[in-house]
Parts: structure tokens; sequence; C-alpha cells
């Protein structure tokens, strides 16, 4: 593939998985979701290799730089080669879902109902409560 090939910035991003489908993709663009080189920018914008991205995701953030134009979309084990992430983005990602597991695992669970006569004790005794 040659550095002159280009292909449109919500096709780039269906191609290289980071959305589903090239509408959530025009949708997260124009939602302001998905900044090129810095700057918002519109879904039929070209790229090409050398590109930067900055991905918004939920709470999750990708600062990219495209490495390939892939002409069809392709299995996600080979859509990682289309870019290369920087290091602080991948720390900062890591270090968010790992907050995000956290608070998962301290949260309540829903559906767990009250608390049993065994828990109620326990909290009782934790509390210092000897109701």
């Amino acid at each position: 593939m040659t550095e002159k090939e280009c292909i449109r910035l919500d096709k780039w991003l269906w191609a290289a998985r980071f959305f589903k489908t090239r509408q959530l993709a025009v949708e997260a663009i124009n939602g302001g979701k998905v900044h090129l080189n810095g700057m918002r920018t519109k879904p039929g914008r070209e790229v090409h290799a050398g590109s930067r991205l900055r991905i918004h995701k939920g709470s999750l953030e990708w600062i990219i730089t495209i490495e390939q134009i892939p002409r069809q979309r392709r299995p996600a084990s080979e859509a990682v080669g289309f870019y290369r992430e920087d290091e602080a983005s991948i720390r900062k990602r890591e270090e968010m879902t790992e907050q995000a597991r956290l608070l998962r695992a301290t949260a309540p669970q829903p559906g767990m109902g009250k608390p049993s006569k065994r828990d109620r004790r326990l909290i009782h005794r934790f509390t210092g409560r000897s109701d």
C-alpha cells in the first residue's frame, strides 16, 4: 500500500473495529468523540497513514496513529495492525479499566435482595449495633 492511499474516516474507524457499524462511527464523529490531528472533523474527511486520531468511547480514550489503510474490514486480530497506540494512552486506559473493575467488585450486586439473618448479624457486629 502506498502513502497516497486514503479512506473516509468513518470507514477507517469501522474497518479498524473501533465501532460495530459505520453509522455508529458517524454518530461518534458528529458528536465530537473523534478528533483528527487535534481538531474536530466530519465523517467524510479522508485519512491516510500517519494521521493521528483521538477517540473517546464511553469512559475510554485511545490516542493512535494510523499505520495502514485497509481495503476491507478484517478480523480483529488483523485490525490491530492498522494503527499504533501511544504508550500513555495504553497506560491511562488500563488504569481506567482497573478502576472500573474495582468499582464493580465493591458495589452491591443488583438482585441480591435483602440481607439474610446471618448477614444482618454480621452487619450489626461490624457496625457495633446490638439491635
